[in-house]
């Protein structure tokens, strides 16, 4: 850490949700920021890659020692609603944050990818399911069940230098006749076999961290490229505007991915962080 990154402040979103106002019969999503969306999915609310303070990384109380945001959450822990179920892509320190994880309501159910479930079995969640590529389950939570089911993208999952037997999932959920998806971190790859249940209706696709390390991360052209191929007719675009992680400027991938959807921009639910989208009946 840097003594000029301590001191600098990090400013507040530029919205803030409302999810206790958010209907329980419609879809309601809103980018928290980086990889944390909240989604009240016809009342079961979901939070997926929950990373909410202002450094993510290796926890050396009273100091988290990686990258700081440069835009808070939108919401702060104890803003947050009843969690139901948590969709955890894989292990890296930006998308698996061990004290983010220990703000959570012990009674949700947590759905991990195959191999990463030991890093945060101390918190103890009620139940935590690691699905395989391919696998799909209903998972049962408190306000009804939700249909998950795992895909591989282009990634990879070790959290230190020698894990890599670590999977890393995108995820497509189901409930109430709506299907809605979270790549998590993907290069590019054919994304066709995400829609293998139906076209989606919602799709969280990540569009930074791309140069230099375009091997794992795609760019905003090419996540919508992939959004196409998976059928999906709205996107929130993830995975920039919060943290430093590449070369790119700040504000490139937002710029370059509302460009990508000039033909179509009805397409596009969000860019700033804490926006909200309710997706239409």
């Amino acid at each position: 850490m840097m003594a000029s990154d301590s001191a600098r402040a990090v400013p507040p979103a530029p919205h803030r949700p409302e999810p206790l106002a958010w209907a329980d019969n419609r879809v309601t999503a809103a980018w928290l920021g980086h990889a944390t969306v909240l989604i009240n999915f016809f009342g079961v609310n979901i939070l997926t890659d929950p990373v909410l303070f202002d450094r993510c990384g290796i926890r050396v109380p009273p100091l988290t020692i990686g990258p700081k945001r440069y835009i808070a959450s939108a919401l702060q822990p104890k803003e947050l609603p009843r969690i139901d179920l948590v969709l955890l892509s894989h292990t890296h320190f930006d998308h698996l944050d061990l004290r983010s994880l220990r703000t959570l309501p012990r009674e949700a159910v947590v759905v991990t990818a195959r191999g990463t479930a030991d890093i945060f079995r101390r918190i103890r969640f009620r139940e935590v399911i690691e699905l395989d590529w391919n696998e799909c389950r209903e998972i049962a939570t408190a306000r009804g069940e939700v249909t998950v089911a795992a895909f591989q993208l282009r990634h990879w999952g070790a959290r230190m230098q020698y894990d890599d037997f670590r999977r890393y999932n995108s995820y497509v959920f189901e409930r109430g006749g709506k299907r809605l998806g979270h790549l998590g971190d993907s290069a590019r790859t054919p994304a066709g076999r995400l829609s293998s249940r139906g076209p989606i209706d919602l799709l969280c696709v990540p569009i930074g961290a791309y140069q230099p390390w375009i091997h794992a991360h795609c760019t905003p052209e090419e996540a919508v490229a992939m959004a196409n191929e998976a059928r999906a007719r709205f996107l929130v675009p993830i995975h920039h505007q919060t943290f430093k992680l590449s070369w790119e400027p700040m504000d490139e991938p937002i710029q370059r991915f509302t460009a990508a959807l000039r033909d179509e921009p009805e397409r596009l639910a969000l860019t700033e962080i804490g926006q909200t989208f309710e997706l239409p009946p």
